[in-house]
């Protein structure tokens, strides 16, 4: 049997794992960078303050994982950017869920110096 090149399921792919302080977004892609899967912590079905806590990117990580089971994703490359209470149980709710990750990269920029800070209020 002979696997063409467009094929949706492959035996390794990405997870990119965005955290801000209001939501976390996980995106599947393929090798080669096209989306495969994605969900949010709202589109799961949290609404307002509750999208930025733990529980709800440790929930959001379990449907992606169970989709990517789904789908013979078995090994993934995990990716994670950005700064908000999620990422540790993100992590853990693909760990948990039964998926192979066989490398964490944080892509999470560091400020050198950084923006101009505001200017501190006179008593």
């Amino acid at each position: 049997m002979r696997h063409s090149e467009n094929t949706k399921t492959s035996s390794l792919s990405y997870i990119c794992i965005t955290t801000t302080l209001n939501n976390t977004i996980l995106n599947v892609t393929d090798m080669a960078g096209n989306t495969l899967l994605w969900a949010s912590a709202g589109s799961v079905g949290f609404k307002g303050s509750k999208r930025s806590t733990s529980y709800a990117a440790q929930a959001t990580a379990e449907k992606i994982a169970q989709n990517c089971l789904s789908q013979n994703l078995l090994r993934v490359h995990v990716k994670l950017k950005g700064v908000g209470y999620g990422k540790e149980a993100a992590l853990r709710g693909l760990h948990t869920s039964g998926l192979k990750i066989t490398k964490i990269e944080d892509l999470t920029r560091v400020p050198f110096n950084g923006c101009r800070q505001k200017k501190r209020r006179r008593l």
